[in-house]
């Protein structure tokens, strides 16, 4: 008879996308069960379809709010992430889907289901951005339903004692929630390097690998090591070797501990590394509580996206002064407004598209409502004078060279210094024709990484395709790093690529003078970049673009670089 994965004596191991450095050995727990969803098809008599209706209009309105309250205790990507699923349970469509199905005679834990079902069907059909909200809309429904049937809400448990949590998927708002002095690591069967998981445990500073395979086979109350820099998850490991591997990480996150700064290779050669904030709180605890010379990443979509009117421009300046005050006289990267696709602002009138992950997003909705960018930049603008700062003003999902002149010409007319993002292969091609309108270049390796091999980031199938690795993603930063050294212009790397230290000295090696990245992964890049030459940099570079696979780039790296 095969025995199960936790029946067997000796150690086995298994191997995932690594995303989140670190070493962690503890118990393994998992997440409890959800609600169980009505699945009955008796109708509900008429006289009771009322009380059903403001049941659920209830607990649809105590979930948003639960959600809503807790983004705005939490900050950067966990922030947003929850703001986000506050919002989708508040959403007119969904409300409206789930209140049709009562009025014609479903239970409100019916309703919910089936709306829910619905839409996820249709986010599913449209895939990229749309299908990573499914994983999310379904956890609002469990938390909506778990809420209508007074069940306790749904999610990951608060374990007595620190363990390492594995699962086949987590809801963002399950990641955002983790208290990293309980879960000392974390391991999805599900989910890819770029996904909100993967970005939410990288700002905790929780080790993550994701996309393991056999993962579903191991129960909780397990001995579990994990390796966030290879990708290995070690089942009933040997204690002496797992308290080993354990204390060399101590080592190491001691001697990360003790960098101070600035971002230099050991050699001197400089590499600003900056952190990525969403707002004034994160930008305040990024200043305070590490190294960051500065911000190279504002997220800008936090005021806009749970809003039914647009902010108004003071609103906007009071926000961005905040982030400008907490880094004041240091630089600071601010991004326009990133949203559409997955994120679809409510007042702007967003098209019906057949593939928003390729539609009306980013820089894109200027082309509809001009307005909503120029009062932006007057807000930065405003902000600016206040805070007698000078951000450099980016703008996202830029494509072309006439996007990038035409975007120019706004922010300097506001005496602001203008940049783009390189998200879309096509730009990078364009690198040079685009910095004869720009002062800067900022690669977001997420999108690009998800653009240039073709793979929806949140596919656990595709991982590997979109792992930051790939070498036809690292040849189109090179490409780009190379038209900045050409004409004397920083090009900078604020995606999730940045956040890995060996990576960010092959992207040094490339020629990218910036990095941007989580504020708890600050100082372990900037460390790691302190202990090796630049011509180690050069030379691991050279090896990774030399490779045919993420895998193996990652090993040519390493085998210079440690």
């Amino acid at each position: 008879m095969t025995r199960s994965i936790h029946e067997t004596a000796v150690a086995a191991v298994l191997r995932g996308t690594p995303v989140v450095p670190g070493v962690g050995y503890a118990k393994s727990i998992r997440p409890g069960p959800r609600p169980t969803i009505a699945t009955d098809a008796a109708v509900i008599p008429e006289s009771e379809r009322e009380s059903q209706l403001a049941s659920f209009q209830r607990a649809a309105a105590t979930v948003a709010d639960r959600l809503g309250d807790r983004a705005a205790c939490a900050s950067g990507a966990a922030s947003e992430v929850l703001a986000a699923n506050a919002a989708m349970a508040r959403d007119r469509g969904w409300l409206a889907a789930a209140s049709k199905l009562i009025a014609s005679g479903s239970s409100a834990n019916a309703a919910t289901a089936g709306a829910t079902d619905k839409f996820a069907t249709m986010f599913t059909k449209l895939g990229g951005l749309m299908a990573e909200r499914v994983t999310d809309l379904r956890d609002v429904r469990d938390r909506v339903i778990a809420e209508l049937v007074g069940a306790p809400e749904p999610g990951v448990p608060t374990p007595a004692v620190p363990s390492i949590l594995l699962a086949d998927d987590l809801a963002p708002a399950d990641t955002a929630g983790l208290d990293p002095s309980l879960i000392l690591g974390l391991a999805t069967s599900l989910g890819g390097p770029t996904s909100h998981t993967a970005i939410i445990a990288r700002q905790l500073g929780i080790p993550c690998v994701v996309a393991v395979a056999g993962l579903d086979d191991v129960p909780a109350d397990v001995d579990i090591l994990i390796d966030g820099s290879t990708g290995d998850i070690t089942v009933a490991p040997d204690p002496a070797q797992a308290e080993a591997a354990v204390d060399a990480h101590r080592a190491d996150a001691a001697k990360v501990a003790r960098w101070a700064g600035p971002g230099a290779t050991s050699d001197g050669h400089r590499i600003d590394v900056l952190a990525n904030v969403q707002d004034g709180a994160s930008a305040q605890s990024a200043a305070s509580n590490t190294a960051a010379e500065g911000v190279g990443l504002f997220r800008t979509e936090l005021c806009f996206l749970d809003r039914d009117t647009e902010p108004t421009v003071s609103e906007q300046t009071h926000i961005y002064s905040e982030v400008l005050d907490a880094f004041a006289g240091r630089k600071v990267v601010i991004r326009t407004l990133d949203a559409g696709s997955d994120k679809p602002l409510r007042f702007a009138n967003h098209p019906d598209e057949a593939n928003p992950a390729l539609g009306v997003r980013g820089i894109r909705i200027a082309a509809h409502d001009s307005g909503i960018l120029d009062r932006q930049l007057d807000a930065i603008a405003a902000a600016a004078v206040t805070s007698q700062a000078q951000p450099w003003v980016m703008a996202p999902m830029i494509a072309t060279a006439a996007e990038a002149e035409s975007f120019a010409g706004k922010v300097r007319e506001r005496g602001l210094t203008p940049g783009v993002m390189i998200e879309v292969p096509a730009a990078a091609l364009l690198a040079e024709q685009i910095l004869t309108h720009v002062e800067f270049l900022s690669i977001g390796t997420n999108d690009l990484a998800q653009y240039t091999m073709a793979a929806d980031r949140q596919s656990a199938d595709l991982a590997a395709l979109t792992d930051p690795w790939q070498p036809a993603v690292l040849h189109l930063v090179a490409r780009t790093a190379a038209a900045g050294t050409a004409v004397t212009k920083p090009v900078g790397v604020c995606g999730e690529a940045a956040a890995d230290p060996l990576l960010a000295c092959v992207l040094a090696g490339l020629g990218i003078t910036s990095l941007s990245c989580a504020a708890a992964a600050v100082s372990s890049v900037g460390a790691k970049l302190a202990s090796v030459s630049l011509d180690d940099c050069r030379r691991a570079a050279a090896a990774a673009l030399a490779t045919a696979d993420p895998a193996a780039a990652r090993a040519a790296a390493a085998a210079i670089l440690r």
